[in-house]
């Protein structure tokens, strides 16, 4: 399975690529919404991790174009919540069609038990 992890921060995409590729997936990155559609549309994932909030492409905006273009391609959406808190913008990535939401830190055994169960149905 390939899994796009979408994030401004270099050490979060090093993190979430290690639990990914320890899980037995293929990984592939990009640093803001821009860079992860367009990866999206060259080398389709069956499943995006994207962060909401980043320059260039946010989040929530991301994730709205994944659902119009890739309907069926799950989506994890993680947030450390910016200046408001991650209870501003995650219920939000939610209601647009995220599957499930993570707050930073999290716990990354069960990141990786998630990513696991929403690919299980894609088999």
């Amino acid at each position: 399975m390939r899994i796009l992890v979408i994030d401004d921060d270099q050490q979060m995409r090093t993190l979430i690529r290690q639990v990914v590729e320890w899980a037995g997936d293929e990984v592939v990155e990009a640093e803001d919404g821009r860079a992860g559609m367009q990866q999206q549309r060259l080398h389709r994932a069956d499943l995006v991790i994207t962060d909401l909030i980043m320059p260039e492409q946010e989040g929530l905006e991301t994730i709205t174009s994944l659902k119009k273009e890739f309907p069926d391609t799950k989506i994890i959406a993680i947030s450390g919540g910016g200046r408001i808190g991650p209870e501003a913008y995650l219920p939000a990535a939610k209601e647009l069609g995220a599957d499930r939401i993570f707050t930073k830190p999290f716990d990354v055994k069960e990141l990786a038990d998630t990513i696991k169960e929403l690919l299980a149905n894609e088999e």
